[in-house]
């Protein structure tokens, strides 16, 4: 019997994992075998083959699942390559994300399960400035379906506006319109026009006082908490 075998800790589902209706059941009791497994270490490195035995499924099939709680922001995955820049083995981590209790804003309860604090890539604040320059910019490298919604809830700010701005609050619009573009690339594209810019602020600023592990996935999920709930 392997070590992935010999698991024993509890598989948590939280409610915007259960509830969520874009998932398959089975990809819902995947996520839940992977928070188990990611005990031990704070990571899952089961195979597709482990998985694929343990649900009757192909390796196909497994892999469709994992893309899609990719997609969906609720895992991360991260590829260990050796020298030759060969991958060596896979590690999914569990995203950090809020819960919703009755119509308050997401909180985040103490987990049974170390909640691993995935190592920001290197280039992730460079990715936010230039998403940000691109905006403000008006480039063509930003679809006009995007630019669109920016303006709607007006964070096309200028280089005047800008310039007089306190850099914690220039900060902030960075990584809303971060996270915005985030979710416009997801299956929850949907749900930005109905996005008020006020609550996203407010959003904004009580994640942040949760201090997450993992800010802009947390911040993310809670979007999706407040606006995707009540769809039908």
């Amino acid at each position: 019997m392997n070590e992935e075998s010999k698991n024993n800790y509890y598989a948590i589902i939280p409610a915007t994992v259960r509830y969520n209706k874009d998932l398959k059941p089975n990809e819902k009791l995947l996520y839940g075998e992977i928070t188990a497994l990611a005990n031990s270490k704070g990571f899952c490195f089961a195979s597709n083959r482990y998985f694929a035995e343990l649900y009757k499924v192909t390796i196909h099939t497994v892999s469709q699942w994992i893309s899609h709680l990719e997609k969906l922001g609720y895992v991360n995955i991260e590829l260990i390559k050796d020298n030759k820049k060969e991958i060596k083995e896979r590690r999914i981590y569990i995203c950090d994300t809020p819960y919703i209790q009755k119509d308050t804003y997401p909180y985040v309860l103490k987990s049974t399960y170390p909640i691993y604090k995935k190592v920001q890539d290197n280039n992730i604040n460079i990715k936010i400035d230039d998403l940000f320059l691109f905006i403000i910019n008006n480039r063509e490298k930003i679809s006009n379906e995007f630019y669109s919604i920016i303006k709607h809830l007006e964070f096309n700010y200028t280089t005047d506006i800008l310039s007089i701005m306190k850099e914690d609050k220039i900060q902030m619009i960075k990584e809303i319109i971060y996270t915005l573009y985030s979710l416009y690339n997801t299956d929850f594209k949907y749900i930005l026009p109905k996005i008020n810019r006020d609550e996203l602020i407010n959003i904004y600023i009580i994640s942040k006082e949760h201090n997450p592990s993992d800010f802009l996935n947390y911040y993310k999920m809670a979007i999706i908490n407040k606006y995707a709930k009540n769809t039908t």
